[in-house]
């Protein structure tokens, strides 16, 4: 009997090559898998409307971990219970004041699907929008524009004073909130309520297809997979992975660019 596999993947230096596309030779791959029956989902910094387009692109028909852990929901299936864990507005307002002490470039808070931007970015409202040019953006000063619990903040630094501003939300919310560095190949810090990350959402998937821990198989570069790498059975580096991510993990493979997770799982799963 064929051994049942969960495999997670994350989406930006990993599922996605640096055009943010997903390479024919991966896609091929992903497919022969489900086609043999193991189980493939989405576990991303991102939004809902910023993966589903990949979600369809493969065909899944799976629950999708979003906003690194701070929701879980199933596209496709109605009945399935959403479970959205946003952090408080009173801290990320102070989150927000701060990093106005600190010139940051640009803020950005998301409700779910509706995005809350500092100052207009083309680049970043790209980035960030769905698939029909949703959602609406509002931009604007946050403090006085952002007027509920916030999914996730993204603040984008200056590349000098990530470190600074990194060491601030340590030393000044550690008990209230999670930050990550995500969203390859731009400097930003993913934060999120304290107690969300990928594992906790891949967790409640496994459970949910009553697959154990040592039958996930993981993908990821970044610091925001680092739990989610050290959780599951399988965790795999990609070449492109921060050095900190490859030390917890059980594989590195090719980078994101050279199809690391096709030539993976075809050798781990002996696909022919």
């Amino acid at each position: 009997m064929l051994d049942k596999y969960l495999i997670a993947l994350d989406l930006d230096g990993t599922l996605l090559t640096d055009s943010k596309e997903i390479d024919p030779r991966t896609k091929q791959t992903l497919l022969k898998a489900m086609n043999e029956g193991h189980i493939v989902v989405i576990a991303t910094g991102r939004p809902h409307r910023s993966s589903i387009n990949y979600y369809h692109e493969l065909g899944l028909n799976t629950p999708m971990v979003n906003f690194n852990g701070a929701l879980l929901h199933h596209p496709t299936e109605e009945k399935w219970d959403i479970l959205h864990n946003p952090m408080s507005l009173r801290t990320a307002k102070k989150i927000i004041e701060a990093s106005y002490d600190l010139n940051v470039r640009n803020i950005l808070a998301e409700v779910m699907d509706n995005v809350y931007l500092e100052q207009f970015d083309e680049e970043v409202i790209e980035l960030f929008q769905g698939p029909k040019n949703n959602p609406p953006f509002t931009i604007g000063n946050l403090k006085n524009k952002l007027t509920e619990d916030p999914t996730s903040l993204l603040i984008f630094p200056n590349e000098k004073e990530v470190h600074t501003l990194r060491n601030h939300l340590t030393e000044f919310h550690a008990e209230l909130i999670e930050h990550r560095n995500g969203g390859a190949p731009y400097h930003v810090v993913e934060i999120v309520k304290k107690g969300m990350n990928k594992a906790v959402g891949l967790h409640k998937i496994a459970k949910y297809y009553n697959i154990s821990k040592e039958n996930i198989i993981a993908f990821g570069d970044e610091d925001n997979d680092l739990e989610m790498i050290d959780y599951v059975g399988v965790g795999v580096a990609m070449g492109n992975a921060i050095k900190e991510l490859k030390q917890v993990a059980n594989h590195i493979t090719n980078t994101n660019e050279q199809n690391g997770i096709g030539t993976f799982l075809e050798e781990y799963l002996k696909l022919d």
